[in-house]
């Protein structure tokens, strides 16, 4: 009777590991690594990462996930430390946090974290996060000349923040707009304009306008301080090598984790490098907007002729002047506005306006479907639909924000 030989397989080269004060308690992070990694993956504690990630054995490891809860808060000093550790031995960092606060979350992305993933997992969240750490790749700052053009320091940008007040009124379509037609309002001495999206949640400003969003966004955002000039162009893109446009970050990060120092330098090393700054804020009131709003030269709130606008003006309203804020700086634009024959349109404009105590300045004709299939396609309505009612109007806008700028600056050089 013969016998064969027990073939002994090598097991997986580990790849990656889950560091945390204990893996189990993240029972659907053990899940995702298992369907990610198989066995390829294994798991520390803290202080055991900090051994492993400084010796020979941890080149294998392509990524580490460091996952922490609200208790692990008085252990970010040992955290951090992990995290420096394992970018030391270039090894990517995701970070998974439930109920972590954005202070301490703000912190661990500016010690060297490549990605945040809120615990509990979003579903195929931490395979998104894995491919895009292992694939990461920058791109090219905008070159100077026709491409962008050099920071100079030396200009002081009107700053205007858009709002919607309600959800589709019309905010991002307005600002993305706006921005390219202030770029291109003059051919001979085209102004310099910036475009910011401020909504870190669900900006869409790099989805009309066809552009990609880069990790670098996240880096600036969450390390203002240390930003100059040349690091803000770079985290900047060019559309049609005249809008700069600082698109919001690739992944959704609580909008309370920027704070408002951390706007104010944003929103002041604009303006010191462009003539025009238009802010795509976020539906969402946060600490930071009233640092936008006092900020702010104008503040444009879209508003539609319905329920929903109307109560969110009168909420907007009063919190604002409860709080002794600038109210008057709002311009109330309403959208799909009524047409000239309207009577009964314009009537409950009327109403609308008197009832609610604003004055409502400006009103942009329904451009209907041509403006949603310009943002399908990325690209401003200028290049797509030149006639439509919408882009005319928005263009007059613009005009006259030129207009009363050089106005404005002729009477001061005066």
């Amino acid at each position: 009777m013969s016998t064969s030989p027990v073939v002994q397989n090598d097991p997986p080269q580990i790849v990656a590991c889950t560091i945390s004060r204990d893996v189990q308690i993240f029972d659907l992070l053990i899940e995702d690594m298992e369907a990610a990694l198989g066995d390829a993956w294994g798991d520390l504690s803290f202080e055991d990462a900090i051994a492993f990630l400084g010796q020979p054995e941890s080149r294998s490891l392509q990524f580490v996930t460091l996952a922490m809860d609200a208790e692990d808060e008085d252990n970010l000093t040992t955290i951090s430390e992990v995290i420096a550790t394992a970018k030391a031995a270039g090894v990517k960092v995701i970070l998974i946090a439930e109920d972590v606060s954005p202070t301490a979350l703000h912190q661990l992305l500016r010690e060297g974290g490549d990605e945040f993933v809120p615990y509990p997992l979003p579903e195929n969240e931490l395979a998104r996060a894995i491919e895009r750490v292992l694939t990461k790749q920058e791109t090219p700052a905008p070159q100077s000349g026709e491409k962008g053009f050099q920071a100079s320091g030396d200009r002081a940008g009107v700053i205007i923040p858009i709002h919607g007040l309600a959800g589709g009124t019309g905010a991002t379509m307005l600002a993305v707009n706006l921005a390219w037609e202030l770029a291109n309002i003059d051919k001979k001495d085209p102004p310099k304009v910036c475009l910011l999206d401020l909504d870190f949640q669900f900006g869409s400003a790099s989805t009309y306008l066809d552009l990609p969003r880069r990790e670098t966004v996240l880096e600036l955002l969450t390390d203002t301080a240390t930003m100059d000039a040349e690091t803000f162009m770079q985290a900047t893109l060019t559309y049609g090598d005249k809008l700069h446009v600082l698109t919001a970050p690739m992944d959704m990060i609580p909008l309370d984790m920027i704070t408002p120092d951390d706007i104010t330098r944003v929103i002041q090393m604009a303006a010191s490098n462009f003539d025009y700054i238009i802010i795509d804020m976020p539906s969402t009131m946060v600490e930071w907007s009233q640092t936008v709003l006092e900020m702010a030269h104008v503040y444009f709130a879209m508003i539609e002729l319905d329920m929903r606008s109307a109560q969110n003006t009168l909420r907007l309203k009063r919190a604002l002047q409860s709080e002794d804020l600038p109210f008057e700086k709002i311009r109330f634009l309403l959208n799909r506005a009524p047409g000239f024959a309207d009577m009964n349109g314009k009537s409950r404009v009327k109403r609308l306006s008197d009832n609610l105590g604003i004055s409502i300045e400006v009103q942009l004709p329904d451009g209907g479907k041509p403006v949603v299939q310009a943002a399908d396609h990325g690209a401003p309505m200028a290049e797509t639909v030149p006639k439509n009612a919408l882009r005319k109007e928005i263009m007059k806008l613009a005009k006259s924000i030129h207009d009363v700028n050089q106005a404005d600056t002729a009477e001061a050089n005066a």
